[in-house]
């Protein structure tokens, strides 16, 4: 029987079954398609590392024995749409089976099942080999229970697969969690030293992609791209970390500074979410990594490694599989803004904004509290349509996968489930943010000045917001204390408070 099988840009698996032997009748198809470059305007940087990446693993399979047909974005029989693109091949190559992997985003998974009740042939669908979870596995943990609460779900992980345990019952360090180490403010020490050593030309790939004239937002240097592309470059990026960077990771996992755009963090998300590393090696070389080096690596720096990839990873695509299709449109606090223009050029006098944001242009890259705490943060104020901040933050970051990026995004950063991932909204004044950063030294406005004209914009925009969405908070116990100071403001600065916020929520980019 001769077999097609796809592979997305996404399933660069190097260890799945399927690639176990070359099979003479079993045919390969991968393509770089504009179906995928234009559903949203990604960061440059993305497209260039999806297309690197998909070229060396073509180049990977072909170098094993296995027959594999690769489109590039400029090839005259790619059709640019994934469809149309299997129709031919299976009528050209007489292909008695299709199979695939299943996909990790719902667009593409009903594309598929879709296309599959289409055809007059045998067809199969397998999985990804990659998670440590199931697609319904967290929805079956989670049934007959009134909330989700990702900690009991990463507990249950950690037992289930024994990893930082004692006696099989017992976390190690004798804490389930230790995010109260994790929020140290970086001044400039340790050190970080970073991996340069993957850094590659790709103005071959650049080229191609502006003859293509596609539509992309950001910054690139394509003679010093250093975005992992490879399994070789991705176990390098990996052991780096943990040779060099895990030992203080914890500590900074929060810290947010204009010098450092990665301060201690791993940089794996890519690999990862292309599946050029698998998430079980990664959280087993940490592992390994802090037993060896149990003198000098606290339990703390490597359970927060933990928790973000066994805890939070499997969390967030099993909560994606439970709620899709429906989530992707819910908008529980009704906002209904547009989203700032200096959201496209970093150009705004918030310097922490301007900061987070030039960087995610030149980067594709920003850590969690910067697209919670800054970006996210400032959205939620402003009351942003999720729907726009959705397609700003799949676009822009290299690792954005819906699947990941929208309930991260729509739940944990905007609440727009209404509490179904966060039980209370991330949001804050401008005194969170300088208590992590040093962002507000150098910034226009003075973040110890409540009202006026100099004062903070997040500081009226908080308070505000609380004021407009009352109804939604007043039965939230974890907003108890916050409601309850405002109900105690005093009426003139509650109104100072309001008429500021009025003023950057209608013309943001002029602040």
């Amino acid at each position: 029987m001769k077999t097609l099988r796809l592979i997305l840009g996404d399933q660069l698996n190097h260890k799945h079954s399927w690639y176990s032997k070359p099979e003479k009748d079993t045919l390969y198809f991968m393509a770089e398609m504009r179906q995928e470059t234009d559903y949203v305007h990604h960061h440059i940087q993305k497209v260039v590392g999806f297309f690197a990446a998909m070229r060396n693993f073509y180049e990977h399979l072909k170098d094993n024995g296995h027959q594999v047909i690769y489109y590039e974005i400029d090839s005259e029989a790619n059709k640019q749409d994934l469809v149309e693109n299997l129709k031919d091949l299976i009528q050209k190559h007489d292909i008695e089976k299709f199979e695939y992997q299943l996909p990790d985003e719902y667009r593409l998974d009903e594309q598929l099942r879709n296309f599959c009740d289409s055809l007059n042939i045998e067809n199969e669908v397998f999985d990804t080999e990659h998670f440590y979870t199931t697609r319904i596995e967290m929805a079956d943990f989670y049934k007959g229970k009134k909330e989700m609460t990702m900690e009991y779900f990463y507990r249950d992980m950690r037992k289930k697969h024994e990893l930082l345990m004692e006696n099989k019952t017992n976390p190690e360090g004798g804490k389930w969690n230790f995010d109260k180490s994790n929020r140290n403010k970086w001044n400039g020490k340790p050190e970080i030293p970073h991996e340069k050593g993957f850094r590659k030309d790709v103005s071959s790939i650049l080229t191609q992609i502006e003859k293509q004239k596609i539509k992309t937002i950001g910054n690139i240097n394509a003679s010093n791209f250093n975005w992992p592309t490879s399994r070789a470059d991705s176990l390098k990026v990996l052991n780096y970390f943990c040779d060099n960077l895990l030992i203080h990771f914890g500590d900074y996992q929060d810290a947010l500074h204009t010098e450092q755009a990665f301060l201690f963090h791993s940089r794996l998300s890519f690999s990862l979410n292309t599946k050029m590393l698998s998430p079980k090696e990664v959280v087993n070389k940490v592992i390994e990594t802090y037993y060896d080096r149990k003198s000098e690596i606290d339990i703390s720096q490597v359970e927060g490694f933990v928790r973000q990839i066994l805890g939070w990873r499997e969390y967030m695509r099993g909560m994606y599989w439970m709620k899709m299709p429906e989530y992707q449109n819910l908008n529980k606090l009704d906002n209904q803004n547009k989203l700032p223009d200096f959201y496209w050029t970093g150009k705004t006098k918030m310097n922490c904004l301007s900061h987070s944001i030039t960087q995610s242009l030149d980067n594709a890259y920003a850590h969690h509290i910067q697209r919670l705490m800054i970006t996210g943060n400032f959205a939620l104020l402003t009351q942003i349509n999720p729907d726009e901040v959705d397609a700003w933050y799949l676009g822009i970051y290299i690792d954005a996968i819906e699947w990941v990026e929208m309930p991260n995004t729509r739940g944990m950063s905007q609440y727009a489930d209404g509490g179904i991932v966060a039980t209370k909204p991330y949001i804050s004044s401008g005194s969170y943010i300088n208590k992590m950063s040093n962002y507000c030294k150098v910034c226009t406005y003075n973040v110890n000045e409540k009202t006026g004209e100099n004062a903070c914009p997040f500081n009226s925009l908080y308070w505000n917001f609380l004021n407009e969405k009352r109804t939604h908070f007043k039965n939230n116990q974890r907003m108890n204390m916050m409601m309850s100071l405002l109900e105690k403001m005093n009426s003139e600065t509650l109104e100072a408070h309001i008429t500021r916020a009025h003023e950057i929520i209608e013309n943001p980019d002029n602040f």
